[in-house]
């Protein structure tokens, strides 16, 4: 099972946390601090971080800017009383991979524990696969490198996982809501338009034509684009 980091100044959380994550098989350390816990975060001992973002010494969002400004690919999950969107929306474009406000229900984060180290997995795609190629664009699971015609392209963390997603479903329509489910983690909003502006990002990088829109279904990545269609 995974080894699971626990950044949290809240001993009752930070006990309760643990005691549930073992309870199913995990194996537990806790850091008190964002100091400890970005150090813990960058040690590689551990599969996945639940990062508080109120902490003494560094808070959340400096440990997660700093966790991936060092090229940190860890997936974090922020666990956090501050539940403002505009919290909310910092932590995700920080780097983080989910978001849960407390007070939260263990099962629910139990899942989307699960989720995110699934994604990590090298063999995300299927069994011992460890890269994607389509379209021109191929990413190496172990490594969470991406190349278009074997040019390497930089991805943010939120990036590779949502062209993960498009390349393991390759040539099948994605909804907004299938996306959102398994990139962010979250209940589909009507309102928001997380997913068009990542699809926007993404064909800046991989070409225009690499992500077909279908109207009034969602999207569709294309295993062959054109060759004028893909960057220089």
């Amino acid at each position: 099972m995974a080894r699971i980091l626990v950044v949290e100044d809240e001993a009752r959380i930070a006990a309760f946390l643990t005691k549930g994550l073992r309870a199913e098989g995990h194996t537990t350390t806790i850091a008190t601090d964002g100091r400890a816990g970005l150090d813990e975060a960058m040690s590689g001992g551990h599969d996945l971080v639940i990062l508080d973002l109120g902490l003494p010494l560094l808070d959340g969002h400096a440990v997660l800017e700093r966790l991936r400004d060092q090229g940190s690919r860890i997936p974090v999950i922020v666990l956090t009383a501050r539940d403002s969107v505009t919290d909310t929306v910092s932590a995700l474009e920080g780097g983080a991979d989910d978001y849960m406000p407390k007070p939260f229900r263990f099962a629910e984060l139990l899942a989307r524990v699960r989720l995110r180290l699934r994604q990590q997995s090298p063999d995300a795609g299927a069994p011992g696969q460890e890269a994607l190629e389509a379209g021109g664009v191929r990413l190496d699971l172990r490594s969470r490198r991406a190349l278009v015609d074997g040019k390497e392209i930089d991805l943010s963390a939120r990036e590779f996982t949502l062209a993960e997603t498009f390349m393991i479903n390759a040539g099948n329509v994605l909804s907004r809501e299938q996306l959102l489910d398994h990139v962010w983690g979250l209940d589909f909003d009507p309102g928001s338009n997380v997913v068009d502006v990542y699809v926007g990002y993404l064909r800046k990088k991989f070409g225009a034509h690499t992500i077909a829109t279908v109207r009034g279904m969602g999207y569709r990545f294309v295993a062959s684009a054109p060759a004028a269609a893909r960057p220089d």
